[in-house]
């Protein structure tokens, strides 16, 4: 079975509250609400592609040491398995900004579990319940 690694972040704003985004339609999963991120290509670390991505996808610039590993999810689907780091960033520069035709919502701890998610990110939530 193919691994696939995906790095995610728990992006948290002044008030506590955990970004999500939900998958544009046409996508795979399409509809559900995750953390952001995405794949790590081949000549990246995790923290390099997070950075990446959340500059792509929502159009803040994170720095490496802001990022804070936190727990991983290991998820087997029907034809891959996904390796998944989620790390928590507290400090970004820029305004969040959906670039890609995504929903963001910024969600309170206690309501992250209301919200459909790929089953990757769903035993996620109790770690970051912990946390925040």
């Amino acid at each position: 079975m193919k691994l696939v690694l995906v790095v995610a972040v728990a992006l948290v704003d002044t008030d506590g509250r955990v970004l999500l985004a939900q998958r544009p339609p046409g996508r795979s999963m399409a509809g559900l609400w995750e953390f952001p991120g995405g794949k790590v290509e081949p000549d990246e670390s995790p923290e390099q592609a997070l950075i990446r991505e959340l500059h792509e996808e929502l159009a803040i610039d994170v720095k490496a040491s802001c990022l804070a590993p936190l727990t991983f999810a290991s998820h087997a689907y029907d034809d891959f398995h996904l390796l998944m780091p989620l790390y928590v960033c507290r400090r970004w520069n820029g305004i969040v900004t959906a670039r890609e035709g995504q929903q963001l919502a910024w969600v309170l701890p206690n309501r992250l579990a209301e919200y459909p998610m790929p089953a990757a990110d769903k035993p996620l939530i109790p770690m970051l319940l912990d946390l925040l």
